[in-house]
């Protein structure tokens, strides 16, 4: 089954007494009544499957998790209440019997980033940023650091750069790292980095994959090595995602095919017009021909796509004609999120790496004048429009 099909089919239709629902319904129970005290022994001890307390199972979250897994190519998953939470345990998890060091791509979400300063170092935990588009770099530093979990991202926010996800996988392989990556903005529709050799990806399960603006969530991917000790994690401390998330989640995944493509050919046609517009100063698309990962794109993405995001820096403007620019736009959602079906923009010195020092900033080229637009299934007329006439009102 084509990976387009199994988002509509994986995980429903679970058989319920003598009828089996076409699409799997919200379970709200908090805990779970068996025949005989010996079966409920035997889930709990996980040799038989099936819920016993909804912090350690769910059958709406389990659907879920089993649709995600086989998306991911997966051994087993978790869903969690937010991104953040995912990333968190499936760094914890790695570290717990590994040496206490982090090696995280330097260009990453800025809450990410945060996280690993604000809560990792002061248990202890020491991080080395490199960059991971330069490979001879990053193999020096993880040679170097000998570090207990590598962390990346697929596509990195904000500016869009595509590591060679396959060459880091061998290497971490090689040096027995494991290898976490976000996989977010790419989705399993561009890459499975655990096909490439990862060990554990994660989403933020709020952007593309449920894809509607209303839902908070995150989720683990895991090998066989890693999984166990990621349930044991959250069967404790019970990050996990609640059943009217889950279900949204898997409402949303249904259409992730068509979402995405419409999105993917929507970001081309936007970058390429910004790409020659007068107020324009440089754009960052996966999509464009002159990208400096453009070998890695090539060899990783599927021809013809490669996002739904583009960013893009204003010539000339500060932060108050970027504000003037974002507050022109009439259909354009000014907003703090992406992947959902309507285009938004944001602007990370503001939003999405507001916790990092201007100067931290400035050295990963997080300009004053960068905002990042995530492109939406609207017609593409409308979109150019919209940009169009902010850009004249703000000049």
């Amino acid at each position: 089954m084509k990976i387009e099909s199994k988002t509509v089919h994986v995980g429903d239709r679970k058989k319920t007494g003598g009828f089996t629902p076409v699409t799997t319904p919200i379970y709200t129970a908090s805990s779970y009544v068996y025949d005989s005290m010996d079966q409920l022994d035997r889930v709990f001890d996980l040799q038989e499957q099936g819920p016993s307390y909804a912090r350690y199972d769910n059958p709406t979250r389990n659907a879920l998790e089993e649709l995600l897994c086989e998306l991911e190519s997966g051994h087993g998953a978790i869903a969690c209440a937010s991104g953040m939470i995912a990333i968190h345990t499936a760094i914890l998890a790695t570290l717990l019997d590994r040496p206490k060091r982090v090696l995280a791509a330097n260009m990453m979400y800025g809450a990410t980033t945060s996280m690993l300063m604000k809560i990792f170092d002061p248990m202890g935990v020491e991080t080395t940023q490199v960059d991971p588009c330069d490979f001879a770099a990053f193999e020096k530093a993880l040679n170097e650091t000998k570090p207990g979990c590598v962390i990346v991202e697929t596509i990195a926010n904000p500016l869009l750069r595509v590591p060679a996800l396959d060459r880091i996988a061998q290497a971490c392989r090689a040096a027995d790292v494991p290898l976490i990556v976000d996989n977010t903005f790419a989705t399993p529709l561009l890459v499975r980095p655990l096909e490439l050799g990862a060990n554990i990806v994660c989403h933020s399960v709020t952007k593309y994959l449920a894809g509607h603006g209303d839902v908070l969530g995150g989720i683990i991917v895991a090998d066989a090595a890693n999984f166990d000790t990621i349930r044991t994690l959250s069967r404790t401390m019970g990050p996990v995602l609640g059943p009217f998330e889950s279900y949204l989640t898997m409402r949303g995944i249904k259409t992730l095919g068509l979402r995405f493509e419409r999105q993917c050919a929507n970001a081309n046609q936007v970058a390429a017009w910004l790409t020659k517009h007068p107020s324009v100063e440089r754009v960052y698309s996966p999509s464009l021909p002159d990208h400096p990962d453009a070998e890695a794109i090539g060899r990783l993405f599927p021809a013809g796509k490669s996002s739904g995001l583009v960013a893009f820096e204003l010539k000339g403007a500060d932060k108050p004609k970027i504000f003037r620019f974002m507050e022109s736009l009439k259909m354009i959602v000014r907003a703090t999120s992406l992947g959902d079906v309507h285009t938004m923009i944001l602007y990370p010195a503001m939003a999405s790496h507001r916790d990092l020092s201007p100067k931290h900033r400035e050295r990963l080229g997080i300009h004053d004048n960068l905002v990042r637009m995530s492109i939406g299934i609207e017609a593409i007329e409308d979109i150019l429009a919209d940009l169009d006439q902010a850009f004249a009102t703000c000049n």
